[in-house]
């Protein structure tokens, strides 16, 4: 199919993997991930088994995510490199990994498009829904991983899944950290520590905001982010919203077996 898969191993989960194919421009990324979703589960089938990218398909083991890396290249050369940072960023990866910051609540629901997202974006997964940045600290929604070379400086952005519309959610995050570069955004210090061990006090101390806990706040948020839904457009925006908002009053008035389980015989 023309992948050069990077790394492929298998997650914390039962039956759950990890597959990395190799970057490429945004458009063909948005092509590979829709291409790879239909490959995986076409080989799936032919041994009488289903792959799924629901994000949280089983409660109690960790979800799937769609961590995403991200760089920008300006005339061959990797603009988010600065080999005298302590991080080896650039001023302008700095700025973009800030608009991604600011933006995200409203970049969730386009990342994280669905009910069932938000039930993999808890504490204690391994899942992000702080809104920080760190180099060591996978409690974080951004994190600088390690780079061999210059080229490879990039900054991972963790709260995708892979029920997203991949080329919605590749537009929402560019524009977001473009946006930041353009506004000149500063990102704010990186955070070392275990954030799932910090009390609410420590976070609020720190700045650190969270992201939206169910679809209907994230909603609410892309609503209110003309950057985000600039980058959708205004047919797009308009859909999207309605789609998402009448998903959610559905969610709303169901009634779940787990309310069935809890209720039906108690009152």
């Amino acid at each position: 199919m023309g992948f050069e898969v990077e790394a492929s191993h298998h997650e914390v989960a039962t039956g759950q993997h990890e597959i990395d194919f190799k970057y490429a421009d945004a458009l063909t990324t948005a092509d590979n991930i829709a291409t790879f979703r239909s490959v995986v589960r076409a080989t799936a089938e032919l041994h009488g088994v289903h792959a799924t990218f629901m994000p949280k398909p089983i409660a109690g083991i960790n979800g799937s995510g769609m961590h995403t890396h991200l760089s920008l290249f300006e005339d061959g050369e990797n603009a988010f490199h600065d080999g005298d940072d302590e991080f080896d960023l650039s001023d302008t990866a700095y700025q973009f990994l800030g608009g991604l910051l600011e933006h995200a609540p409203a970049i969730a629901a386009v990342t994280n498009p669905i009910v069932n997202s938000y039930k993999r974006l808890v504490p204690g997964y391994e899942a992000p829904i702080y809104i920080a940045w760190s180099d060591v600290n996978r409690s974080a929604l951004v994190r600088k991983p390690a780079a061999r070379i210059p080229a490879a400086s990039r900054i991972e952005f963790r709260c995708p899944d892979p029920s997203c519309n991949p080329y919605l959610a590749l537009a929402a995050m560019l524009h977001a950290g473009l946006d930041g570069i353009e506004e000149g955004n500063a990102a704010p210090d990186p955070v070392r520590e275990n954030i799932y061990e910090f009390t609410e006090a420590d976070r609020e101390e720190r700045g650190i905001e969270t992201l939206p806990s169910t679809l209907g706040q994230a909603v609410a948020a892309l609503q209110g982010d003309d950057v985000i839904l600039d980058a959708l457009g205004p047919h797009v925006s308009e859909k999207f919203v309605q789609a998402k908002t009448q998903e959610y009053t559905e969610f709303l008035a169901s009634v779940s077996q787990w309310e069935l389980d809890r209720y039906l015989e108690t009152f």
